[in-house]
């Protein structure tokens, strides 16, 4: 008797049928094992990455996993509802096999231009950010900015849609709690680039590198990215830059990159900056410098060390008086520090700037021209905080002070000027400015008014005391720098404004050009807007010869004004 027939006498119809049932859900039984062995091997399910879409709240762009296992980050950036401003793409990460490479715009009223693509991480600026609506692009890891402040970038872990901790993914990517920090660096301001950077900091000259090696900033950077800033505010200007020693910012970690150790501990906060560029310029002196370090410093109340490379001692000493007042500790010439580390617990890497010769108060540290002021007075002990307040029938005469100059601009009359001056009703004094800050600074705060030619000795009116009168004697062809430089900052300062646009006679070029030359007559069309030319000839190959009957009405009315602060 066969197998088959022996098994089919053994088990009735019913036994057969039940048997097969069994084998079914063994089979079952089976594949779901597999399953569930192999599912962390397995991509998500199509309707997994639907779900996905549908539960975040924001959009996100996240960098693609590379052969080297790269973490990977999701950036979001919050969107302001009321703002429309261009969008800007600044790519953050490197990125395999992108396609496209977005030329960067900028908004039309920024005052950065040509702008080129970078592939290190910057912060996000402004307070509009604007998320892309195209849901097909490819998800690279790019910030979408605008302005050039500078808040937090929003860094999210992103979540693996395969995970088996998370039951429900949309709920756990909106549970998941988004970490904000600032920026180490903002490169987006126009005018200067500084580098905050918090935790433990170690300074060392001989590499000119400063490291952020605290944990926060490594977990923030994984120890890839790397900043080089020249700590002078006046960055896009290639001549004053030139002279300013470049430095590197890198966020690292000990076990990714080594660190030197520390030689000198600091208890105070650093702020690092150059004494380079147009320094020894008594404009640039300020523009560049004093009004940016007292903008960074000032919030520390003296508590700050501060780092000066391009050290130059005499320029120490000329504003010795500032520096103590900013900080309690002498100025360290970083770059004689070879053999030092100096570790603080938090560094600025270079100078916060607003503008020329100005400061906004809309901006952080929120501070005005006039504080600015009254710190001077303090740093130099200055008496007067006012001008003169005449009476009609005051016998005092306010004092004017003719600033003259020896190379170029300079009054080719002055005493003439000052004979006038008294005739007017004022008390005259010609002076020049020096090194002697502290003694200059002093002679301008005992005047209620003052003249010049428009030159770097007008940036002493910061020490002229409120409600004084500038008269500042503009050149041929120096409308828009004497505006800029003095006009507009003075305003600011609680001083009131006067303008002496000199006629072509009054300037000495007239005895080099015929009256009727396009030199005297449109000085911008002479020069074509090239600054090598316009130099040249309007600020080193011109002086003034004043026409005092011209010029007697500016007078009387600067007269004028300090009668009427009374009212």
């Amino acid at each position: 008797m066969t197998y088959e027939a022996i098994l089919t006498r053994s088990f009735s119809r019913y036994e057969q049928k039940k048997l097969g049932y069994g084998a079914l859900v063994g089979c079952l039984l089976i594949f779901l094992s597999f399953f569930t062995v192999f599912k962390p091997y397995l991509g998500p399910l199509p309707i997994l990455n639907m779900r996905l879409s549908m539960g975040i709240a924001h959009r996100m762009f996240a960098t693609k996993e590379t052969e080297s296992s790269q973490k990977q980050e999701m950036i979001t950036v919050a969107q302001k509802k009321t703002a429309k401003p261009e969008l800007l793409l600044v790519s953050t990460s490197q990125q395999e096999n992108v396609t496209s490479t977005p030329e960067l715009r900028l908004n039309s009223t920024d005052p950065i231009e040509n702008a080129t693509r970078t592939k290190t991480e910057i912060p996000v600026s402004s307070t509009d950010h604007h998320v892309a609506k195209n849901a097909s692009m490819e998800p690279v890891s790019e910030v979408l900015l605008n302005n050039t402040e500078h808040p937090a970038v929003e860094i999210e872990e992103s979540i693996p849609l395969n995970s088996t901790d998370h039951q429900d993914t949309s709920l756990s990517i909106a549970e998941n709690v988004t970490q904000r920090r600032e920026p180490l660096c903002n490169i987006l301001n126009p005018r200067t680039e500084v580098c905050d950077i918090p935790g433990e900091v170690r300074v060392h000259a001989k590499s000119y590198t400063v490291y952020a090696s605290s944990p926060e900033m490594a977990s923030l950077d994984d120890g890839r990215t790397s900043w080089k800033i020249r700590p002078y505010a006046r960055k896009t200007d290639r001549m004053a830059m030139s002279s300013v020693t470049e430095w590197s910012v890198v966020p690292a970690s000990v076990g990714q990159r080594e660190i030197p150790k520390c030689t000198q501990n600091h208890a105070a906060p650093a702020i690092l900056f150059s004494a380079g560029g147009f320094s020894g310029n008594h404009f640039h002196d300020f523009s560049d410098i004093i009004v940016p370090l007292y903008l960074t410093a000032r919030p520390f109340d003296g508590e700050v060390q501060f780092l000066v490379t391009n050290y130059r001692s005499w320029w120490v000493s000329k504003f010795r008086a500032i520096l103590q007042n900013l900080s309690k500790y002498p100025a360290i010439d970083i770059d004689q520090e070879k053999e030092e580390v100096h570790c603080f617990p938090s560094v600025i890497a270079g100078l916060n700037r607003h503008d020329d010769f100005k400061i906004n108060p809309s901006m952080p540290p929120h501070t005005t021209m006039s504080d600015f002021r009254d710190f001077l007075r303090t740093s130099y002990s200055l008496k007067r905080s006012k001008a003169i307040e005449l009476r009609a029938s005051d016998a005092r005469k306010p004092r004017l002070l003719i600033i003259s100059r020896k190379r170029t601009r300079s009054f080719t009359n002055a005493a003439r000027i000052a004979k006038m001056a008294k005739a007017v009703g004022f008390e005259a004094v010609v002076a020049e400015a020096d090194m002697n800050v502290a003694r200059f600074a002093e002679l301008m705060n005992s005047c209620d008014a003052v003249m010049g030619v428009h030159g770097a000795g007008l940036t002493n009116i910061v020490f002229l005391p409120d409600n004084a009168v500038l008269i500042q004697i503009v050149p041929l062809g120096g409308d828009w720098l004497s505006r800029t430089y003095f006009g507009d900052p003075s305003r600011d300062m609680n001083l009131k404004y006067l303008e002496y646009k000199i006629g072509a006679r009054e300037s000495t070029l007239s005895d080099q050009y015929p009256i009727d030359h396009v030199a005297l007559k449109d000085p911008r069309a002479f020069h074509g807007g090239k600054w090598d030319d316009f130099k040249k000839t309007y600020l080193d190959g011109q002086n003034v010869k004043l026409d005092v009957r011209r010029f007697r009405p500016t007078l009387q009315k600067a007269l004028q004004l300090l009668h009427e602060q009374r009212r």
